[in-house]
């Protein structure tokens, strides 16, 4: 691990930030990082200001902060699937649905809000909407999309008619509560809450996972190490256009710690408790810990045979029946002491953690998703492998630093003052990157190695790369973390395998995948100056795609009957067969008056002389999917100009006074001639 950068913000009076209260922050998949801090007034009666920032992580020196409005500290944050919206919770038990207004990053709104008075939220989560990918890393060799990642049968938290799933958000409160908002389609929002159990008490801590059935589980703890965490199974359902919420207490377990004679007084309390995944209810992560120290066990439900008395073991069994069994939770493994735990971090990318697949990765020597992260009080940040909970790489902060001679690597040297650690800490969607928020809200940056410090060759290492970017095009996640680990030197590989690997998808996925890939392109190139120029050649083609889109959206049929294709499919399929230069002669095979133009003519804002718009060299003049783009367009203006002389754009000559149409005409015309002299043109690169 690497320090990438380091968001330093303007400097505030020492009397004017607090940063003894808890921070929080949420990574979405489109890389934007939301955080919070909390900011005294400059008055000393003046109330603190409970402040939500979000960031692009791609360009952290642009920060939009929010005041929240929220009256008490802010306990958590979330980020819904598709990254648009965010939820912020408080410890007065009020939480807000905030979303992008107009689509802008630097602008956010607040949409719903529900409120618990007096209940501190410990735990939140939207409702899971059933999407679930699996990534498959044996099959990272396979030239099928279909085979590296495949969809996995989950049921959605809750469905509409016709199976759409219902968005809404769940939270845990400090009371034993289990509070669900439902979006109605309407835009209503529908509010219940429940008791998790008949006997409420404390909850100090809570985590909210999702079963494949379509069930929530919830696990609580009081903080207490010698309490039992307790499990939960919460169904939510509508009946008669109100919100039911169904609880069911799951098998509980004790932490292995509080059971060791020699640790039962040692560790008193429970400072971390997650899942492993939010998709898989049955592994879970505990970290107990004292002033000075802290001890992580993982644990695994497990179906065990339920031994049966000796009476009737000598019974004979009946054909068909099968040995009664239970649900037990089990230690998998657990660390041994360590310095004071401050913040955990669990990787997103779906990797299966069965035995089976993790060799698989390990063989691979894939290591994204196969670690958790750990801060540290003194500074420092681990990461353990996820299962076996051994050491795979090691950050040290700038108030620590390892130490020399025969002790251990994990120890740190202490310095006078106070240290600096992290309170709050995220990874990536593809885990390459982990993004930390210190106790004076400063936010930290760092490359997560692929290979965990492992020595690859070029060629694996390029594997794993293709792989990510390739998972990011299939899912739409945005893929600036796995940037951070691309060479110039393999740019170029890089782009010729993306394009190779994506021809060979079948030619509805291409079609899905086209926009994308450009942007990967261009995101790629923009890494070398050997490639730069190729970086503004894949940004004009995704602007001409826009444009293009743009046109052809206007376009209706006359007869209102739906035809087999749309005038756009029509248009496209006819120019295609058609490669005459001549473009009335094209037009001979269309009917205008299926093509007419639906609402206002497009605006066209006034240029300059046409043919500074192209410059001799642009890689789309040999791209044959951009010329062809061109033509249509060309076509949609001159049959548009027939039937609409107002219709037709207006440009300014600069060098004579040549008609302007006949200039963009001859424009297009003679790129489409390069074209076809220089024979038909290479597939676009």
């Amino acid at each position: 691990m690497e320090l990438a950068y380091v968001c330093d913000w303007e400097k505030r009076p020492q009397s004017s930030h607090c940063p003894s209260i808890p921070l929080v922050c949420s990574w979405s998949c489109r890389n934007l990082l939301a955080f919070s801090t909390d900011l005294k007034g400059e008055d000393e009666d003046k109330e603190v200001s409970h402040m939500i920032h979000i960031i692009d992580t791609e360009h952290p020196w642009d920060v939009y902060s929010i005041n929240s409005g929220h009256t008490e500290v802010i306990s958590c944050l979330e980020w819904d699937q598709s990254g648009s919206k965010l939820l912020s919770a408080d410890g007065d038990g009020q939480i807000k649905c905030w979303a992008m207004s107009e689509h802008l990053v630097n602008s956010w709104e607040c949409l719903h809000c529900s409120s618990l008075d007096g209940d501190p939220i410990v735990a939140l989560s939207w409702l899971h909407n059933g999407v679930k990918l699996a990534l498959h890393v044996e099959m990272s060799g396979s030239t099928n999309f279909g085979e590296k990642f495949s969809r996995v049968k989950f049921s959605p938290s809750l469905t509409l008619f016709g199976g759409k799933p219902m968005e809404g958000w769940l939270a845990v409160t400090v009371s034993g509560l289990v509070t669900v908002s439902l979006l109605k389609p309407g835009g209503a929002l529908l509010t219940a809450s429940e008791s998790l159990c008949r006997l409420r008490g404390r909850v100090a801590l809570a985590d909210i996972a999702f079963t494949g059935g379509g069930n929530i589980v919830v696990a609580a703890t009081d903080g207490s190490s010698s309490s039992p965490v307790q499990f939960y199974k919460v169904v939510v359902s509508v009946v008669s256009e109100k919100c039911r919420i169904d609880t069911e207490l799951l098998p509980s377990l004790f932490l292995r710690c509080t059971t060791d004679p020699l640790r039962r007084e040692k560790y008193p309390t429970v400072t971390h408790l997650k899942f492993l995944t939010r998709e898989n209810s049955e592994q879970v992560l505990l970290c107990a810990s004292h002033q000075s120290g802290s001890i992580v066990e993982c644990w695994s439900l497990r179906k065990e045979g339920l031994p049966v008395n000796n009476i009737f073991q000598h019974r004979s069994p009946v054909v068909g029946e099968k040995q009664p069994t239970i649900l037990k939770w089990r230690i998998l493994t657990t660390t041994s002491d360590l310095e004071r735990v401050s913040s955990i971090a669990l990787p997103k990318l779906p990797i299966s953690i069965s035995n089976t697949d993790l060799k698989v990765a390990s063989d691979t020597k894939f290591c994204p998703g196969l670690g958790l992260a750990l801060a540290f009080h003194d500074g420092s940040i681990q990461i353990l492998h996820r299962l076996s909970l051994h050491t795979m790489g090691v950050f040290y902060g700038s108030s620590t630093g390892p130490r020399t001679g025969d002790e251990s690597a994990i120890k740190r040297q202490r310095t006078g003052g106070p240290a600096i650690h992290f309170k709050a800490l995220q990874f990536s969607w593809t885990s390459l990157a982990l993004a930390g928020v210190d106790n004076h809200g400063k936010l930290h940056m760092l490359r997560v190695s692929p290979s965990m410090g492992q020595v690859l060759e070029m060629n694996t290492t390029l594997r794993h790369l293709l792989f990510l970017l390739e998972y990011c095009m299939v899912t739409g996640y945005d893929w600036w973390d796995v940037l951070l680990h691309v060479q110039p030197g393999m740019v170029h590989n890089l782009v010729e395998k993306l394009h190779e690997e994506y021809m060979r998808q079948n030619q509805a996925l291409q079609q899905v995948l086209a926009t994308r890939i450009v942007a990967v392109k261009a995101s790629l190139c923009k890494l070398s100056p050997a490639t730069a120029a190729r970086a503004c050649d894949f940004h004009a083609k995704l602007l001409l795609i826009a444009i293009s889109s743009t046109f052809k959206s206007l376009l209706r049929p006359h007869v209102l009957n739906t035809p087999d294709k749309s005038p756009g499919d029509r248009l496209t399929e006819i120019c295609a067969k058609n490669m005459d230069t001549d473009i009335d002669k094209v037009m001979i095979n269309l009917k205008t008056e299926e093509f007419v133009l639906d609402g206002p003519p497009p605006p066209v804002p006034a240029a300059a002389h046409p043919g500074s718009m192209v410059r001799p060299g642009f890689g789309f003049m040999r791209d044959g999917a951009s010329l062809a783009m061109l033509r249509e367009m060309l076509v949609m203006i001159r049959i548009w100009g027939l039937l609409k002389p107002g219709c037709l754009p207006t440009f300014t000559a600069t060098s004579d006074n040549q008609d302007s149409m006949q200039l963009l005409f001859r424009l297009l015309t003679r790129l489409w001639l390069c074209s076809r002299e220089d024979g038909p043109p290479p597939g676009p690169r």
